[in-house]
């Protein structure tokens, strides 16, 4: 009997960090504003590479993770192709 399972990933770590103190608004702004608000936070955040990992391991489009826009993280991947 096979049976099918999915593993979960590990985001204990999203509990250390400052954005899960702060609240989303600064990581997630309206289109054109600004993410300078986002990216000081994350400067201070102790788990910033273990959340920039996550984003770029799972392709988030949207917000600042681990310091990073939307626009950085896609030319992060594109040059790191």
């Amino acid at each position: 009997m096979y049976i099918e399972t999915t593993a979960t990933p590990d985001l204990a770590w999203q509990e250390e960090a400052l954005c899960a103190q702060t609240g989303g608004d600064f990581f997630f702004p309206e289109p054109g504003s600004s993410v300078r608000d986002a990216k000081r936070i994350c400067a201070l955040c102790p788990i910033r590479s273990a959340c920039l990992d996550f984003a770029l391991s799972n392709d988030e489009r949207f917000g600042v993770w681990g310091g990073l826009s939307e626009r950085e993280r896609l030319a992060l991947r594109r040059t790191s192709r």
